[in-house]
């Protein structure tokens, strides 16, 4: 007989336990869940063991869902059921439960970010009223292999952004980069970022993994290059790893200083970069082709709003 319950935060635990044996075999691939990976993403997306939820046939874990929850809604970050107990309704009850009890408890949308290859997923979504709100992007960038920076000027270890360095980040003559010769290539941190007031309402719609709350919690992970005039941050890239994790300028330049930094960031030995779950309205798609980025994959970002069933 089948039970399904909501966790506490002593059942992490358990939550292991049930990725590893209702999600990690549909994705053999992936690492075990460890009680440490799990509690980083606690820190990291805010995953709640409140919003999460454990279905059992007797005392084993057949199906589980991991909810992570923000102020502007939670997120099915994982739901799985073992392979032998699907389309028994384990995924379905897993679903209503939690919006049963966000419709109470609020905040009340509910969001999934399911790729565009998991039919099934979404498909299970749909029949509990999730719509398509977007569709999410994963691109990689590949470097050119004759790309340098060269050093035009220093001031305080900022490299000046122009003469040659606009040359070779794609521009025909330095000319061709004006608005950027007053520039300079500099280190720029999340924390800068926010002194800056970058990362405030105005920052654009990304993934739940690359949202503002996230790169606040991963600040020490993450590494950045900014082009900056004497008055303000013009444009930068932050990234992780081989992830970038934000691409953004604000400033209209044709995408020059976004080249330029990808530029920079290459001259460190970087040959390609991922840049995943790209929303429509972060980044337009023209400009990132213009920079070198090709797609890879999709996701669908589905939004349903809690009800009570």
């Amino acid at each position: 007989m089948s039970s399904y319950r909501f966790c506490r935060t002593d059942d992490i635990g358990l939550l292991v336990d049930a990725l590893n044996r209702c999600w990690r075999p549909h994705f053999p691939d992936e690492e075990p869940v460890t009680p440490a990976a799990f509690k980083r993403s606690i820190r990291d997306l805010q995953v709640w063991c409140s919003s999460c939820m454990v279905a059992f046939s007797g005392a084993d874990p057949i199906g589980v869902l991991i909810g992570a929850k923000r102020a502007s809604g939670t997120l099915i970050h994982q739901i799985a059921v073992h392979p032998d107990h699907l389309r028994q309704g384990h995924g379905r009850h897993l679903l209503t439960s939690l919006s049963s009890k966000l419709a109470i408890l609020g905040p009340p949308r509910m969001v999934a970010e399911v790729p565009g290859t998991f039919a099934a997923a979404s498909a299970l979504f749909s029949s509990c009223g999730y719509v398509e709100e977007a569709v999410l992007t994963d691109y990689v960038w590949h470097g050119k292999d004759a790309a340098t920076v060269r050093d035009a000027a220093a001031v305080g270890g900022a490299a000046a952004v122009g003469g040659d360095a606009a040359v070779e980040a794609g521009f025909s003559r330095p000319g061709d980069a004006p608005a950027v010769s007053e520039s300079f290539v500099i280190p720029v941190t999340v924390d800068d970022l926010e002194a800056n007031g970058l990362l405030g309402d105005e920052y654009p719609p990304t993934c739940w993994e690359r949202s503002v709350q996230t790169l606040l919690a991963r600040k020490d992970e993450i590494e950045g290059f900014a082009v900056a005039s004497a008055e303000q941050i013009e444009a930068y890239i932050l990234y992780r790893d081989d992830d970038v994790v934000a691409l953004r300028s604000l400033v209209e330049d044709g995408a020059a200083r976004l080249k330029l930094l990808l530029t920079h960031v290459e001259a460190g030995g970087v040959r390609s970069r991922r840049f995943g779950k790209v929303h429509p309205a972060e980044i337009s798609t023209n400009v990132l082709a213009s920079l070198g980025f090709a797609p890879t994959a999709s996701h669908q970002l589905l939004v349903g709003m809690a009800r009570s069933h």
